[in-house]
């Protein structure tokens, strides 16, 4: 269980609806200066916190779900029941899901001859990378390592599985884009849609090879042609950075060594200026903890290799890459690739993480398996994409080579045979509430919107939920929005609208204290939230982005649905 006592920071949030804001501190007032998130949280005036203890393996503390907003805002995207940070009470079991890998993987192997790379090893993988959905072109664009630590390369696609690799004149005659002057080991590419500068709507972080080194962060106008190069700070290798739009901060995810393979944590509001940091001017942040088991062949103690976030929704998703060894040494012996998985977390604030389902989300196969992402399983800077009803999760995987077992680590079997295959989930999939035959409920905290119409992901065509509003505070049942006035939900729809026998909208309840409560019977609930409009826009994040979405938010909602199954209706 995720310990609930504060080591981080230990400040109460007390958000009063009905008066100005005030934080406390053991009871003491604070003065609160501190920024207020989308959602409520107010943040400590001493932000980012600098207090992990490198020698407490405890699960990071997670102040807002110890002390919630009084009243939590839902504005911004669909709301997603992965903690308890919503729910005040329920009967629900809560679910978590978990990825199936696609059938076909993978989708890109090394195929041309700057992927198969000579002598060396072969690969064709994104490692951090980036794939995201071009709203303007309406394209798939993918970044990806061409061959084993030697250049990058880009690729396109209009389904996410068929990629085609155009020429380029960076290198001419390939699709590389990086610089040739420039070696990759750790990067990662992430689009920048509220840029008003268009030279920098792309940013690039990169590390080349080595020990305790700088890295380098540019820009460019198209994917392709790189410019604005600054000199980073120093780092380890798989460093990687992310974007946090709820408050528009640039994160630089920095490999350290305070507990094994660790993570140290560099925010700043300029990619480029906020390049240049030295070591004070980041914080102890990620690492490993109790709850991370050991693999029981391995039995090694795992570490936190990489770390990769993405806005979703209404919050940040994450990956830690879990790794349990063996050690490089050992691999080489054999040419396999060390054992590296994927486990999401979840935050609400951008630095602290909740991870309440261990298990591997994105498993390596292992050593006997023989297939293609044998081990070292790694996400890509975007997380996934969303297509249809479905979240595709994109990742690198390394089969490795027994017959390559003499040479260095560039020609070496352990690093051979990299791919990128997918992993798909639910829309919302995370975590679900669920009920069996026996009727099971759920009320929410307090809540506030300016929508008009709520939404469910909801699967349960052989069951019902029906939904009721009540005051925030006394709990009266509000008139028009009872229980038994709903009118009952029986489907498996990732997008489906709630309505009442005299009311199908939520109008009169905007900008008042409100709860949810949702009564469920033989089924799931996914998410819920309340859209300014009929269409089921969620005006959340959507991640990497997919056909029918106009930008980084859900400006569209059932359209981009709708237009999903047009074309897989065509196929």
């Amino acid at each position: 269980m995720m310990k609930k006592s504060l080591t981080i920071a230990e400040w109460i949030l007390l958000l009063l609806w009905s008066g100005p804001l005030q934080a406390q501190w053991h009871g003491r007032s604070l003065p609160d200066d501190g920024e207020r998130l989308y959602n409520g949280i107010r943040l400590p005036t001493n932000w980012p916190p600098q207090t992990v203890d490198a020698k407490n393996t405890s699960p990071m503390a997670v102040p807002y779900l110890t002390a919630p907003p009084e009243v939590i805002p839902i504005d911004v995207g669909r709301q997603l029941f992965v903690d308890d940070f919503l729910i005040a009470t329920t009967t629900l079991r809560r679910v978590f899901g978990m990825p199936e890998k696609y059938a076909g993987n993978p989708v890109l192997r090394p195929e041309t001859e700057i992927e198969r790379n000579g002598i060396r090893n072969a690969a064709a993988i994104p490692k951090g990378g980036g794939l995201w959905w071009d709203p303007h072109e309406r394209i798939f664009k993918l970044w990806y390592e061409a061959g084993w630590i030697h250049t990058v390369c880009y690729a396109t696609s209009t389904n996410g599985l068929d990629w085609i690799r155009p020429a380029l004149n960076v290198v001419p005659g390939t699709n590389q884009v990086l610089p040739p002057d420039l070696t990759p080991d750790s990067w990662t590419v992430v689009p920048d849609w509220e840029t008003s500068d268009p030279m920098q709507r792309y940013k690039m972080f990169l590390r080349g090879p080595g020990g305790n080194i700088p890295g380098v962060s540019m820009t460019s106008a198209d994917g392709i042609h790189w410019i604005n190069r600054v000199i980073t700070g120093k780092t380890g290798d798989r460093s990687s950075m992310f974007y946090n739009p709820f408050r528009r901060k640039w994160i630089y995810s920095l490999r350290a060594s305070w507990r094994g393979r660790s993570r140290n944590y560099r925010e700043c509001d300029s990619f480029l200026r906020g390049a240049a940091w030295n070591a004070t001017d980041t914080v102890r942040w990620l690492a490993v903890d109790e709850e991370d088991s050991q693999d029981p062949v391995i039995q090694r103690v795992p570490q936190l290799y990489n770390f990769d976030a993405v806005a979703y929704e209404s919050l940040m998703l994450g990956a830690f890459e879990i790794h349990h060894g063996p050690e490089n040494g050992a691999c080489m012996k054999v040419g396999l690739p060390k054992i590296t998985e994927l486990n999401f977390a979840y935050s609400r604030d951008g630095f602290h993480w909740s991870r309440p389902d261990r298990r591997a989300h994105i498993r390596a196969e292992r050593w006997s398996s023989g297939k293609w992402d044998t081990g070292y399983v790694q996400s890509l800077g975007n997380l996934c994409t969303i297509q249809h009803d479905r979240l595709w999760f994109y990742y690198s995987g390394f089969q490795g080579d027994t017959n390559r077992l003499s040479g260095d680590w560039l020609q070496n079997g352990m690093y051979h045979n990299g791919a990128m295959g997918i992993a798909l989930l639910r829309r919302d999939g995370f975590a679900a509430m669920t009920a069996e035959d026996v009727r099971g409920e759920l009320v929410t905290r307090p809540l506030l919107f300016s929508g008009a119409c709520l939404f469910v992901n909801a699967d349960c065509p052989q069951g019902e939920l029906r939904v009721e509003i009540q005051e925030a505070e006394s709990g009266a049942v509000l008139p028009g929005y009872a229980l038994t006035a709903c009118r009952p939900v029986a489907v498996d729809s990732t997008l489906h609208r709630v309505t009442w026998q005299n009311v199908d909208h939520l109008r009169a309840l905007r900008g008042k204290p409100v709860r949810f409560r949702f009564a469920l019977s033989n089924g799931a609930l996914y998410a819920f939230w309340v859209s300014r409009d009929a269409t089921g826009r969620s005006d959340g994040y959507v991640a990497g982005g997919g056909p029918g979405y106009t930008g980084s938010t859900d400006t569209v909602g059932a359209s981009a649905l709708n237009q999903a199954n047009r074309t897989e209706a065509k196929k």
